[in-house]
């Protein structure tokens, strides 16, 4: 993979929006993100001297986090509170055409900095506020992290084995999907504000966009008076549909959700029978017998390696793949053909992989136009600006 170099001068279609991000940590960072990849000037307003805590994310002493979901923003240390910080802000909202915090609820209306006197300075400015709970409800006030909300959700009820622990996600889920519901409704947002020259505020809860990941749950319940039971890598919809493990150890992941995938699959393990078989013969069959059905499915599997597996299930039209982990992807024909991973250069690091701009677009694609600032980096170049601007 060959090292690039970030192109400050590149242009995305997102270019001339700026926004500002007052908010830590991974669901804010993940919406402006994602505007700052395609182009928009992201300015991170952080807290002198610590910053945002992203950057405490370190692996071996890298922030390697903060170096991924912070590129292509600038950082200021500003105190927006009070004084000489409290008027650069000011004049920041001025020209910005977002803003985005994560403050528990009522933090910036206690600081005389709410939705009414950022839209008396600047009309047009769209406000997200992202907190756990959402700004309204009887949990507003309280503490409102990923894990909470992955928790109480109903994600983690439904991930796992029955026999075992609801099972919270390895990583922060809910953070990430609710960045991606930010980012949309930015963009919606903008979309208004562009039509009617009025902004406004976009109120995103972490719980409510990984509830949505589960929304048919609820309707499943009054249908049956059941709430959905762990079924570790099986479906409680579909059969097949499991990992399973190799000759030589690795696995591999199949799934035949439809009635002629099912078939084939059959056919391919030598036991084109089972089509026929009371217990197998549809959908409705398969899930209710799917144990069974994975001890034949995995006998076969069991016998072969993983890329004898691949080999004789691809070749069949069957959908199947690998289990990767990190080690197998960096150097995977996909991953490379398709340059998933690029690598630009790094100040700590040397190069620093990291994934490509998604999702790509045929005439304004993203850009990679600078490296993830240290704390501070552009309060200066930030100031300048402004002082031209007032000229």
């Amino acid at each position: 993979m060959s090292v690039k170099s970030f192109d400050i001068n590149a242009k995305g279609p997102l270019d001339g929006i700026r926004v500002l991000d007052l908010s830590r940590l991974v669901a804010g960072n993940m919406t402006t993100h994602l505007l700052a990849d395609y182009g928009a000037d992201v300015i991170k307003l952080e807290k002198p001297g610590s910053g945002d805590d992203l950057r405490n994310w370190r692996v071996e002493g890298i922030d390697i986090y903060w170096k991924v979901y912070a590129r292509n923003k600038r950082s200021m240390e500003i105190d927006i509170r009070k004084g000489e910080g409290r008027e650069i802000f000011t004049a920041l909202v001025k020209t910005a055409h977002v803003l985005v915090e994560n403050f528990v609820p009522g933090t910036l209306e206690e600081w005389k900095l709410g939705p009414a006197e950022l839209h008396a300075i600047n009309p047009a400015l769209v406000i997200l506020r992202v907190s756990g709970w959402g700004q309204t409800g009887p949990f507003r006030n309280k503490p409102g992290f990923g894990t909470l909300v992955e928790g109480m959700s109903g994600w983690a009820y439904v991930n796992g084995h029955a026999d075992k622990p609801p099972t919270l996600p390895p990583l922060a889920l809910a953070d990430m999907i609710a960045g991606l519901y930010g980012s949309n409704a930015v963009l919606t947002s903008l979309r208004v504000a562009e039509q009617t020259g009025k902004g406004q505020v976009i109120d995103l809860s972490l719980f409510e966009p990984i509830f949505s990941m589960i929304g048919a749950e609820a309707a499943q319940y009054k249908l049956t008076g059941v709430p959905t039971m762990r079924a570790g890598n099986q479906s409680t919809l579909t059969a097949p549909r499991n990992t399973y493990r190799c000759s030589d150890g690795n696995y591999v992941a199949l799934s035949g959700s439809m009635q002629s995938m099912a078939e084939r699959i059959f056919d391919t393990i030598g036991r084109s029978e089972l089509k026929t078989d009371p217990r197998f013969v549809n959908n409705d069959a398969r899930v209710a017998n799917r144990d069974e059905l994975d001890g034949i499915i995995g006998d076969f599997i069991g016998q072969r390696t993983r890329e004898e597996n691949l080999a004789l299930f691809e070749t069949a039209g069957v959908t199947v793949g690998p289990i990767c982990s990190i080690a197998d992807l960096v150097d995977h024909p996909y991953v490379l053909g398709r340059e998933v991973l690029v690598e630009y250069e790094d100040r700590d690091m040397g190069s620093a992989p990291m994934h490509n701009v998604i999702p790509r677009m045929s005439e304004t694609p993203g850009t990679f136009r600078r490296a993830a600032p240290r704390l501070g980096e552009h309060t200066l170049e930030i100031i300048e600006e402004l002082k031209k601007s007032r000229s």
